[in-house]
């Protein structure tokens, strides 16, 4: 199955998916009743798509839940392994459509899509919206143990931007760079990861580049390191899956995400750098 679905092959399928609104950023669950796509459920990446420690060295702001928590999380949401899911949100998948793609990958389930261009797109075509909240059919916990896509930890991550491997950082060029940082303590970036900022992977108008030219953004990558060898992280896990999205649409597979990402790595007492070097 194809990772992106267009606003069009949604609307052919209305009332036959699991829509879910995984909107991330000032007060989402307000917009979300305000108005969100017909059918659509509201998850939630701060209570329900993270598990949020006091000690943010431990894991990061966004830290991912324990399989046991996500799977009562889907058994809300009325998803079970045979359910054809689609997520979106209002910032073409980064926020948080990419990181629910990514964790319901993880459960090993396969009829996952992420709304190519999101809400707006859906909403141009003319899909019904709706205000207030819908209900789903409360399900037993999704079957789910362990995560089955691959995630590094922090020593992984400074061995592979050692030289062992690749580490690919997602954010924004000035936040790699040390020029600003609006969110950690410190600013700048794991020595030895690159930076390709994640909106690389779009073009002007929000959707998706097509998948040649996502394979040559990130085609290099993997034919100089295995996919075991490459770590994708961001601040704190979530735009991450952005990236790591775009090259399964490219075809290029599904690398490691390290959910802590800088979040963690900046409040450990890691050696961290400012130059500009790795850039692209």
């Amino acid at each position: 199955m194809n990772a992106l679905i267009h606003a069009r092959e949604l609307f052919s399928l209305k009332g036959k998916v699991r829509l879910i609104d995984a909107r991330w950023g000032e007060n989402p669950q307000d917009h979300y009743r305000e108005r969100h796509l017909e059918g659509a459920l509201y998850a939630d990446l701060e209570s329900e798509l993270s598990h949020i420690r006091e000690d943010l060295s431990q894991g990061g702001r966004h830290p991912l839940p324990s399989p046991a928590e996500f799977a009562r999380v889907l058994g809300r949401l009325g998803i079970d392994p045979d359910t054809h899911v689609v997520v979106y949100d209002d910032r073409s998948g980064a926020a948080a459509a990419a990181r629910f793609w990514w964790m319901l990958r993880g459960a090993g389930h396969v009829k996952v899509q992420v709304l190519d261009g999101g809400l707006k797109a859906a909403l141009r075509l003319g899909f019904p919206a709706a205000s207030g909240t819908e209900a789903a059919p409360d399900m037993t916990p999704y079957p789910l143990d362990r995560w089955q896509l691959p995630i590094a930890d922090m020593d992984e991550v400074g061995r592979l931007a050692a030289g062992s491997g690749c580490v690919v950082d997602v954010r924004e060029a000035e936040r790699y760079r040390g020029e600003t940082e609006p969110y950690d303590l410190v600013a700048g970036h794991i020595p030895g990861a690159i930076n390709i900022p994640y909106m690389q992977n779009l073009g002007e108008d929000g959707h998706f580049l097509p998948a040649m030219q996502l394979r040559s953004l990130y085609g290099d990558l993997f034919s100089g390191h295995s996919i075991h060898q490459i770590a994708v992280h961001c601040g704190s896990g979530v735009t991450a899956c952005h990236t790591l999205l775009a090259m399964e649409v490219a075809g290029l597979g599904i690398p490691a995400l390290y959910p802590g990402s800088y979040s963690e790595w900046s409040r450990n007492q890691k050696p961290i750098n400012t130059s500009s070097s790795g850039n692209r």
